[in-house]
């Protein structure tokens, strides 16, 4: 699956167009350019519906959420259901912002993701109202069986791959569960990894038979090439080796250091 995903993406070259915060935009176009991809950060009400039409994958992000990005994420999403272009829809902030709950609730009931990716608290906070967070990164000692059965209940209710991120990657279409076991904790120590996340899997699904080989790709890629970045010179050096690595890891590395389980 790794080879030909990448040999894919790669020989295509497709637009990704991606409606996202600004503490990463920068993060998410990189690690598109280095996996193979085209990004566009198209925001304006104008634009969006335009170049969703024209894209391979879309990825929406409601991290740093405002009301222009909320309207041409629903624009997108729209013509995205219309073009019966995949998307996938990262719902930062929803298990500590009610605003951002109801919104992420709202756009699936009218478009249906491809992907519906989150951390565990946020995953939490869409299946459970009444769950609440402190901020953006999932809370502290979350039970995780708790969230694979979130996680299916959630897949099974909109027909959608969900993949919560965490220590282990949990990725479901609602009967099965894989969990990616790759990863650093390193990968906190710098914003926007779980956005690059997001990102690389909108960039997989593009070219991908399905969506869930597509949330699989993108957790290896950052757990495997986040372990190889690793680094005692600190956070900024980190974050140079993981982009060095996520545009150059050879396929057979992928393949050896990934910790996969199926179920």
């Amino acid at each position: 699956m790794i080879k030909k995903l990448r040999e894919t993406l790669k020989e295509r070259h497709p637009l990704i167009h991606c409606i996202t915060n600004p503490i990463s935009i920068n993060q998410c176009a990189n690690a598109i350019l280095a996996v193979g991809g085209r990004p566009m950060m198209a925001e304006h009400p104008l634009e969006a519906p335009v170049i969703t039409a024209n894209a391979g994958a879309v990825l929406l992000n409601l991290g740093n959420i405002t009301d222009v990005r909320m309207e041409s994420m629903r624009l997108s999403a729209k013509t995205a259901k219309e073009k019966r272009i995949p998307f996938v829809l990262d719902v930062c902030g929803v298990a500590c912002l009610s605003n951002r709950r109801e919104y992420a609730l709202s756009l699936m009931q009218d478009a249906t993701p491809s992907v519906i990716k989150g951390n565990y608290s946020e995953i939490l906070a869409l299946i459970d109202p009444q769950y609440n967070a402190s901020g953006v990164d999932a809370e502290k000692g979350i039970d995780e069986e708790k969230v694979v059965s979130a996680a299916k209940a959630l897949a099974q209710k909109y027909q959608a791959v969900v993949l919560a991120s965490g220590q282990t990657d949990l990725i479901t279409d609602g009967k099965r569960v894989i969990r990616c076991n790759n990863g650093t904790s390193q990968l906190a120590t710098i914003t926007g990894t779980g956005c690059m996340q997001g990102a690389l899997c909108a960039a997989y699904l593009s070219v991908a038979e399905d969506a869930i080989s597509a949330a699989v790709m993108a957790a290896v890629m950052l757990g495997v090439c986040g372990e190889l970045a690793e680094t005692e010179k600190g956070s900024g050096s980190f974050g140079v080796n993981l982009m060095d690595w996520i545009s150059t890891v050879p396929d057979e590395q992928l393949e050896e250091l990934q910790r996969i389980e199926d179920h």
